[in-house]
């Protein structure tokens, strides 16, 4: 475990160092309460985003072994400076029309401003992944390839809604639209724009993964070989992990303002999800544990509904941790009784 992990804690003695001499330097009566918040927010990092590392790992067991690193180290760096920092910075300026200069100077010294700039995007934000998000769960669900249910009894009535084409994106659509209908005049067409380009990135990333699966099998039947994905699947999970880190980001704030320290929490607990990722696909738990993956897209379903209500009320992140948590938690403990009972069977 030690070897999966060592990276994580060196970036998390890095982290720690530098919030330190960060809040020396800005907050020089509170630097140890900015390492304090450094640990907090890559606690809840983690938290929020278990169920992200079970979605990855199902994706990257699918990937090359130079495209599953790549994923740690390119995907590292997206994860962090991409999204925990430069696409905050890039979001506010458009809806501000300020450059990106003047935004990444406010987020530094006027965090106050960048903060209220920030709370105006967070709708159209939360809208979009949101929308990204309920694709990957309905998709999962209402598919007809599925074989194996775990919560039986609802699992198998949503599968039957494969039937129906396109069902996932009319559900999406409809979620969209109420959300929509339920927002202030100057916000609805913002909300749909975003619902909707969520619903289209979805569909284009994982239209582009399932071609390129076909031709890989294909190879993979004459070869022998197994089906591996490489940059398409790289970058799927980037936007997963893009749609996951949206609420984590915008409700840190609710922590600290400080950006350079909510970046490096939220690094560290970036950090240690693709560890976890990593160290499950060479485990090979999903395999081991049936009802994990079914556990983990559950929890994205719930997620989603989250991020849509957050667009009206204030959703406490530790509410959206523990839900995540519990569900994922409580398909590992029927993967453990379902593995007991096939054991005492076979015997």
């Amino acid at each position: 475990m030690l070897k999966h992990f060592k990276g994580s804690i060196f970036v998390t003695i890095i982290g720690v160092l530098a919030a330190y001499l960060w809040g020396v330097q800005k907050h020089p009566e509170h630097a140890l309460l900015c390492v304090f918040i450094v640990l907090f927010l890559s606690i809840l990092e983690i938290t929020l985003s278990f169920d992200n590392a079970v979605v990855n790992a199902m994706k990257l067991e699918k990937m090359t072994e130079k495209w599953q690193h790549r994923f740690v180290t390119w995907g590292i760096l997206i994860a962090v400076f991409g999204m925990r920092f430069l696409f905050p910075i890039i979001v506010v300026s458009v809806f501000s029309g300020l450059s990106l200069f003047n935004v990444t100077q406010l987020a530094i010294n006027d965090v106050d401003k960048y903060t209220e700039y920030l709370k105006q995007c967070h709708a159209p934000l939360v809208t979009f992944g949101g929308a990204f998000l309920f694709m990957l769960f309905s998709s999962y669900f209402c598919s007809e390839h599925k074989e194996v249910h775990w919560i039986r009894p609802i699992e198998s009535v949503i599968q039957k809604l494969h039937s129906i084409k396109s069902i996932e994106v009319v559900m999406t659509l409809i979620l969209v639209w109420i959300v929509q209908m339920h927002a202030p005049a100057n916000e609805q067409l913002n909300i749909t724009i975003s619902g909707i380009w969520g619903i289209i990135l979805y569909l284009l990333i994982d239209g582009i993964s399932h071609t390129l699966e076909k031709i890989e099998e294909k190879k993979a039947a004459a070869t022998g070989n197994a089906v591996k994905l490489g940059f398409v699947g790289f970058l799927y999970l980037e936007l997963i992990d893009a749609s996951f880190s949206l609420d984590g980001v915008l409700g840190a704030f609710a922590i600290s303002k400080d950006i350079i320290i909510i970046t490096i929490g939220l690094a560290i607990g970036a950090m240690f999800v693709r560890s976890l990722t990593l160290y499950m696909v060479e485990k090979k738990t999903l395999q081991e544990f049936l009802y994990l993956e079914h556990g983990a897209l559950w929890a994205i379903g719930f997620l989603s509904i989250i991020m849509f209500l957050s667009t009206r009320i204030e959703v406490p992140e530790v509410i959206t941790g523990l839900t995540g948590l519990v569900i994922v938690g409580w398909a590992f403990i029927d993967s453990v009784k379902h593995n007991k009972r096939k054991s005492l069977t076979e015997k």
